[in-house]
């Protein structure tokens, strides 16, 4: 088990890490939209908090080797489900078929306020 850490994505803000790696596998730590510069979350609504999630999640695969294509599964926590239409669109914008297996879960909030968080696997093997 190899923990993954850069400076591209934000520092935990807790006992984890922003990933780890088990052989071909890689679990992706649930990112919410704080810039890696700042620390803060990002301004500007749902839609420019989930841009940055996704920024985060390709910061965490690229230092592992991967890439967007490689995420097998993810899972997406709205604060807003009425959200769901919108953070589609944005995450369509990084993914292309096949895309992840996902699911969408509502939920009362998320650490500093953020209001989407996403978590995921991938696989960095073969094809």
């Amino acid at each position: 088990m190899q923990p993954v850490q850069t400076k591209e994505a934000p520092a935990a803000v807790g006992p984890y890490s922003q990933g780890v790696r088990v052989g071909d596998w890689l679990y992706l730590s649930g990112q919410i939209a704080l810039d890696p510069a700042t620390g803060a979350i990002v301004g500007g609504g749902v839609g420019h908090q989930a841009h940055q999630v996704m920024k985060n999640i390709g910061a965490v695969l690229r230092v592992s080797g991967g890439d967007y294509r490689h995420l097998v599964k993810t899972t997406l926590y709205l604060v807003d489900l009425g959200h769901f239409a919108e953070v589609n669109e944005i995450y369509a914008h990084y993914l292309r078929p096949p895309f992840p297996a996902r699911a969408t879960v509502g939920v009362a909030a998320l650490p500093r306020g953020g209001l989407i968080a996403i978590e995921g696997v991938a696989w960095l093997g073969g094809e």
